[in-house]
C-alpha cells in the first residue's frame, strides 16, 4: 500500500474512534457509488452524516480543511444524494461534514470535525 494510502486509512480509523466518543454510529465506510466514495456515514440521533476526511502529516502545505474545494464539496451533495435514495430515504435529517486529521509520525493525532459544511 502506497504511503499516502496508509495515511489516508490512519485518518479516516482515527476519525471513526473520534465519532463513536462523540455518540455517532457508523453506517459505512468507503461507500461507493458512480459518482465517487464517501469515507464515512454515520448517524448521532436524527442525523445522519456524509464525512469526508482529509488527513495531513502538518500543515506545512495547508490545514486539511483547505483540500475542500466547491467542486469537492459539489460531489459530496450529489453522493449524499445517492446514499440517501439507497439507504431507502430513513435518513430524516442528512448533512455532509468534514474531519481534518493532523497525524504527525513522531507526536499525537490531532482530528477536528467540522459540521454541516454544505
Amino acid at each position: 500500500m502506497a504511503r499516502k494510502d496508509e495515511l489516508g486509512r490512519r485518518g479516516e480509523d482515527l476519525a471513526v474512534v473520534f465519532l463513536e466518543r462523540s455518540g455517532y454510529e457508523i453506517l459505512a465506510r468507503n461507500w461507493r457509488s458512480r459518482t465517487g466514495e464517501i469515507d464515512i456515514v454515520a448517524r448521532k440521533e436524527t442525523v445522519t452524516a456524509i464525512v469526508e476526511v482529509k488527513t495531513r502529516t502538518s500543515v506545512v502545505s495547508g490545514h486539511p480543511f483547505e483540500a475542500i474545494t466547491f467542486r469537492k464539496l459539489s460531489r459530496l451533495r450529489a453522493l449524499a444524494a445517492e446514499w440517501s435514495a439507497a439507504d431507502g430515504g430513513g435518513a430524516s435529517l442528512l448533512r455532509i461534514d468534514v474531519i481534518g486529521v493532523v497525524a504527525p509520525v513522531d507526536a499525537p493525532a490531532v482530528v477536528e470535525h467540522l459540521t454541516g459544511v454544505m
